[in-house]
């Protein structure tokens, strides 16, 4: 599935390009049909700044032709301190020596509450890995407990996993118990110092590790998200290898990954970011996300907030379509008022709360969107993707973004907020080429004004 060798040789092939050769990458990029890996090794040795600002700018007017201004908003909600893996980047490191602990189903009610007071539709289950205090039957209990919790504005509609690597038979189990997309990064893809930085514990298995995709998917789960934490290796050859493996699960499954999650390595207890020599400069990382853009232009790319306030709005316009708002990396982080004893499992950048990220995608254009209408009409894997490259998907992602920010300015915004969504409504309506279904979303935003919620096509 990754083959080093081949990487590498891409990559020195790659420093031999000229003008030339980065302006047919472009051109073919243009066309919305992917890039080959020679391409995509192009454009990673690629240095010129006008090369890079024409890259940047390609990576914005694909991402808007397929996912017009939409920005889809979710939050993670971390469930559990306890590991067994010895990690040196990561803050739940088993050596490192803090007061772990694990949500009870009550605090997890309380947590989501917290939540959908803040508007979110959409979270992202984290835990740590530890087959004693959280196993997949505290996983399942976790996942009820977020469905079955209601505040006066409604629930939390999609719950989307992240947990370590497992069995086909767990897969399958998260699968019955309504999951959205199960997340996994390979953390590195570059086996020697996959091995240098997981020193204990089951994720020290990089093959098992690799290979947890196939389970999920032999277990039915057709939505995955792949990703990588940049800094641990040379940023150009995880970017290749990420191409390789969404490849090959094309290839084995017939869909690839659904997202692709970028995130850098942070500041966690216990380590030192002077240790990792392959830290990702600020231009290297939009650069990063342009060309997943261009290599893969309908995979969703996800942007949490260990990212700036300041990169999130500009990497948002190369290529980004989800992020993360108002998060929280703790265990009980959300409960207000509540002094926590643990340490969160790596340090935020962008601490602003939900309200005021939306206020600003709005202000600059975007339309924020808590749908999770694919997931329950079965627009999923495969299915997806065929909506996504006809681009019909247009007619149906687009409209329910509109829904939910109306929703959303209903039940959460003050009077000027509402009216600035109005003005964005009215606006963006024309966008929906379809005069039927464009009738059918002017229906539904009266129908939510009026008091009813969740409409979706």
């Amino acid at each position: 599935m990754i083959d080093h060798n081949y990487i590498y040789n891409l990559l020195e092939e790659g420093k031999k390009s000229t003008k030339k050769d980065i302006k047919m990458v472009l051109d073919k990029a243009r066309k919305k049909k992917g890039l080959s890996h020679e391409d995509i090794a192009i454009l990673l040795q690629a240095e010129d700044k006008k090369d890079l600002e024409e890259i940047f700018k390609i990576a914005g007017e694909i991402k808007n032709s397929i996912y017009g201004n939409r920005i889809v908003i979710f939050a993670p909600l971390y469930l559990s301190s306890y590991c067994v893996n010895k990690c040196k980047y990561c803050g739940y490191n088993l050596d490192n020596d803090f007061h772990r602990r694990k949500l009870s189903r009550q605090e997890i009610k309380e947590e989501v509450m917290i939540l959908e007071s803040m508007g979110h539709k959409r979270l992202a289950l984290e835990a740590g890995e530890d087959p004693v205090n959280c196993d997949i039957d505290y996983i399942l209990d976790s996942i009820d407990a977020v469905y079955e919790t209601y505040n006066e504005n409604g629930n939390i509609r999609r719950v989307n996993i992240n947990i370590a690597a497992t069995t086909v038979e767990n897969y399958r189990k998260l699968k019955e118990a309504g999951i959205g997309t199960y997340i996994l990064f390979q953390e590195t893809y570059h086996k020697p110092s996959y091995e240098n930085m997981h020193l204990k514990g089951p994720k020290a298995n990089y093959d098992y590790h690799l290979t947890a995709f196939n389970r999920a998917m032999e277990a039915g789960i057709d939505d995955v998200g792949g990703g990588v934490l940049f800094g641990l290796y040379d940023y150009k050859f995880e970017v290749l290898a990420l191409m390789l493996h969404n490849e090959y699960l094309e290839k084995e499954y017939g869909v690839g990954f659904h997202t692709i999650s970028v995130p850098r390595i942070k500041k966690a207890e216990g380590m030192d970011l002077n240790e990792f020599p392959y830290m990702v400069k600020d231009d290297e990382f939009k650069k990063i996300v342009a060309i997943i853009r261009l290599a893969v232009p309908f995979t969703g790319i996800i942007l949490s907030t260990r990212e700036s306030h300041e990169m999130r709005k500009e990497v948002i316009e190369y290529g980004v379509s989800q992020i993360s708002a108002g998060s929280c990396t703790g265990v009980g982080g959300y409960k207000e008022y509540e002094k926590l004893e643990e340490k969160p499992q790596f340090e935020l950048s962008d601490s602003r709360k939900p309200f005021e990220v939306i206020k600003e995608l709005i202000d600059n254009g975007h339309v924020p969107s808590y749908c999770t209408a694919c997931y329950r009409m079965g627009r999923t894997g495969d299915r997806f993707m065929e909506l996504a490259k006809s681009g019909e998907i247009q007619n149906v992602c687009y409209p329910n973004a509109l829904m939910t920010l109306q929703e959303y300015a209903m039940d959460y915004g003050d009077e000027e907020f509402k009216t600035s969504v109005e003005n964005m409504i009215d606006k963006q309506i024309i966008n929906i080429k379809r005069e039927d279904i464009r009738k059918l979303v002017l229906n539904n935003l009266d129908r939510i004004r009026k008091g009813e919620r969740d409409l979706y096509l």
